[in-house]
C-alpha cells in the first residue's frame, strides 16, 4: 500500500500534467515533514518543479496547492510559503493510520527474515581484564544494531571474536605465576576476569620498576625495557604457548577460563548474547592458506625476503604486509581467515558489520580491499561501524594501569542510584524484594543504555553517569516514567471501561499536540528503515525522546479517564496506547527493557 508521501508525490506529478502539461517523474517529488512553526503536514519542495512550470515558484506552488485541494481527497488546505508548498491532511487519514497502526502487531517492523543474512560482530575483548565503559558502549551499539536489523526484516547473525591470545595475555599468566601463590577466583572472593585483570595491572606496576632499576644503572629506556626480567618471561611463555607447551598452555587454557565465567556473568547483566563465539587462538592460522591463494592468483606478490605483501596503492592506500617472512601470520592475516570461515559457516551471508572503535578504520579499510582481492563476494558490501571513545573527565582509560570504569562496577552503581531515588520518592514500598530489584535494574541499566545510544555512533562522548539518570530531558528515565504513566491510565481505563477497541475510534478533528503525536509515530517505519541503513541506534532514541516529549505535553491538558464523552475517551486512550507500544517496541531495540512501575 502507498504510503502518504508517495500518494502526495503521484497527486502532484498528476497536477503538474493538468496544470503544466508537463510530464515529470514521482522520485523528483520531494515531500517533507512540515515544519512546527507553519502550518501544514507535509510540505512539498517547489523549487525544482519550476522547470515544468515555467512560473516562479510562488506561482507554482499557488497553482499545485488549488489543483490539489479541489481534486485530491487527502488534502485539505494548503499555504504557500516561498518556494514551499505547505498541505494540510484530512483528519479522517490519521484517525484511520492510527487506528491501523494500533491494531498492527509491531507496528513499522519489517517481515522476519525477508532481507539479506546480516552478521554483526561486537565485543570482542581480551581475556587479560574485565569489561569497562568501552565495552559497554561496544557491546550496546552492536546489540542494538542486530536488534534494529532484525526488526527493519534482515536474518541476523551476532557473533563476537575473543583476543584469548598474544603478549597481553602472556603477561597477566607471568605475574600470577610471580605473585599469585596459587590463588583462584573461589580463594580470592574475585570474578574471574577481575582476578586475571588484578595480575595484567601488577604486571605493568612491577614492570615499571624494573625499567626503572635498569636505567637508573646507565641503560637507555627502549633497551631497558626489552632488557627487563618480567617481558623476558612474557615473551619466553608466548613462544612456549605456539610451541603448545603443555604447562603453559595449560595455565592458559586455566586462566582464560577464569576470565570466561567473568565475562558471562557480565553479559547477563548487560543483556545480550551471541549466537557463535570465535576465538583469536583456532582463528590466527586460518588466513595463511587464503594468502598463499593469493599469492598463485596475483591478488598478493612475494618479496625478495620472502615475506608477502598486497599492494593496495592503487586503492588509495599503502602496501600491507600479509604474511612475515619466517611464514608466520600477522593480525590482518588473521581477519582475512576468520572472515572467509564466517561466510562458510553462515550460507548466504550478504555482509559483516564489525563494531570496533574508530582508531582501527584503517585497518578495515584494509581488510575490505584484501578480501576483495581474493575475490569473496560482498566484500564491498562489509562494513566498519566505527564509534568514538567514551572517555572520562580525567581523560582516557589505561587498562594496564587500572583506570578503567569497570563495567560490572557502574551498572551496579546505576542500579543503586536508581533504588535510591525511587526510595527517595517512596514510590515502591508495596513492591516484593525481588521486584524492587527488577525496577532498579531497569531504570539504571536503561539510564546508562540510553545515555551511551543516544550519541551519534561516530562521535566521542564524555561519560556522565549523573546525567544519564535524571528524569528530566533526553534520558531513558524520563521516557521510562511517561510510559509508566501512560501504562497506569490505560491499566485504569481498562478496569473501569474495559479493553481498548480501537475500532471503535470516530473521525475527528484532532487538535495540534494529538496530531504532532499521531505524526511521529506513523513516521516510526521510516526512522526504522533509516536507523537499520545507518546502523545507527541513535535515531531511534531521539524518535522515543520526540515522541515522549510530545505525549508528556499532550498528557498535562488532555484529561482521559475523568471523561463522559465515550468517543472522547476512546480517541485519547487510543493515544495513550498507540504512544506505549510504539515506546515499547523501540526502546526494546536498544535493549532496554520498560518498567510496569516506577
Amino acid at each position: 500500500m502507498p504510503t502518504l508521501d508517495q500518494n502526495i508525490q503521484a497527486a502532484v506529478v498528476l497536477a503538474c500534467e493538468k496544470c503544466f502539461q508537463a510530464t515529470i517523474e514521482a522520485n523528483t517529488v520531494q515531500v517533507q515533514q512540515t515544519r512546527k512553526e507553519f502550518e501544514g503536514d507535509r510540505t512539498v519542495v517547489v523549487f525544482p518543479l519550476t522547470r515544468a512550470s515555467q512560473k516562479s515558484p510562488e506561482a507554482t506552488a499557488e497553482d499545485l496547492g488549488k489543483y490539489l485541494v479541489e481534486s485530491h481527497e487527502l488534502i485539505s488546505a494548503y499555504q504557500v510559503v516561498k518556494g514551499f508548498l505547505n498541505l494540510t491532511i484530512v483528519p479522517a487519514h490519521w484517525t484511520n493510520e492510527l487506528t491501523n497502526a494500533v491494531q498492527s502487531e509491531h507496528y513499522g517492523f519489517g517481515t522476519p527474515a525477508s532481507l539479506p543474512k546480516v552478521m554483526v560482530e561486537y565485543s570482542s575483548p581480551n581475556t587479560n581484564k574485565p569489561l569497562h565503559l568501552g565495552h559497554l558502549r561496544n557491546n550496546f551499539l552492536g546489540y542494538s544494531v542486530s536488534r534494529i536489523l532484525e526488526a527493519a526484516g534482515h536474518h541476523v547473525v551476532k557473533v563476537q571474536i575473543i583476543n584469548d591470545r598474544g603478549i597481553h595475555i602472556c603477561k597477566s599468566m607471568v605475574a600470577w605465576t610471580k605473585y599469585g601463590h596459587g590463588e583462584t577466583p573461589e580463594s580470592a572472593g574475585l570474578k574471574g576476569d577481575k582476578l586475571v585483570g588484578k595480575y595484567y595491572v601488577r604486571f605493568d606496576q612491577e614492570y615499571k620498576k624494573e625499567v626503572k632499576a635498569l636505567m637508573d644503572q646507565g641503560m637507555e629506556e627502549d633497551e631497558a625495557k626489552n632488557a627487563a626480567e618480567l617481558m623476558e618471561m612474557a615473551r619466553d611463555y608466548l613462544a612456549r604457548w605456539e610451541a603448545n607447551d603443555p604447562d603453559i598452555v595449560a595455565l592458559w587454557k586455566a586462566m582464560n577460563g577464569w576470565v570466561y565465567d567473568g565475562f558471562a556473568v557480565t553479559y547477563a547483566e548487560m543483556g545480550v548474547d551471541f549466537d557463535k563465539l570465535y576465538y583469536e587462538s583456532e582463528t590466527y592460522l586460518l588466513g595463511k592458506d587464503l594468502v598463499m591463494r593469493g599469492l598463485e592468483t596475483g591478488a598478493f606478490y612475494k618479496r625478495e625476503d620472502g615475506s608477502v605483501w598486497a599492494d593496495l596503492t592503487a586503492e588509495g592506500l599503502d602496501e600491507k604486509l600479509v604474511l612475515r617472512k619466517d611464514g608466520t601470520s600477522v593480525y590482518m592475516t588473521q581477519d582475512i581467515g576468520t572472515a572467509i570461515q564466517r561466510y562458510e559457516d553462515f550460507p548466504g551471508l550478504d555482509r559483516q558489520i564489525y563494531t570496533v572503535g574508530n582508531e582501527q578504520e584503517y585497518h578495515f579499510k584494509v581488510l575490505f580491499k584484501l578480501l576483495k582481492l581474493l575475490g569473496v563476494e560482498g566484500a564491498d558490501r562489509n562494513r566498519h561501524l566505527s564509534y568514538g571513545m567514551v572517555e572520562l573527565p580525567e581523560g582516557k582509560m589505561k587498562s594496564r594501569e587500572g583506570t578503567v570504569v569497570d563495567a560490572d562496577e557502574l551498572l551496579a552503581e546505576m542500579a543503586e542510584t536508581a533504588k535510591e531515588m525511587a526510595t527517595e520518592l517512596g514510590k515502591v514500598e508495596d513492591l516484593s524484594e525481588a521486584e524492587k530489584e527488577t525496577l532498579f535494574k531497569q531504570v539504571g541499566y536503561g539510564a546508562i543504555k540510553y545515555f551511551l545510544l543516544k550519541v551519534s555512533p561516530q562521535k566521542s562522548m564524555m561519560f556522565d553517569p549523573k546525567a544519564s539518570i535524571d528524569f528530566i530531558g533526553n534520558t531513558g528515565p524520563f521516557i521510562q516514567f511517561n510510559f509508566v504513566r501512560a501504562k497506569s491510565v490505560l491499566r485504569k481505563s481498562e478496569e473501569s471501561y474495559g479493553a481498548l477497541d480501537a475500532s471503535n475510534l470516530d473521525a475527528r478533528v484532532w487538535d495540534q499536540t494529538e496530531l504532532r503525536i499521531i505524526q511521529l509515530g506513523l513516521h516510526w517505519p521510516n526512522v526504522l528503515k533509516q536507523a537499520a541503513s545507518e546502523c545507527d541506534p541513535s535515531l531511534i532514541a531521539n524518535h522515543c525522546y520526540e515522541l515522549t516529549k510530545a505525549y508528556s505535553r499532550w498528557y498535562q491538558d488532555h484529561p482521559i479517564l475523568q471523561i463522559e464523552n465515550d468517543s472522547l475517551r476512546v480517541a485519547r486512550t487510543t493515544i495513550c496506547h498507540f504512544f506505549t507500544q510504539q515506546i515499547e517496541d523501540a526502546m526494546g531495540l536498544l535493549g532496554i527493557q520498560m518498567p510496569e512501575r516506577m
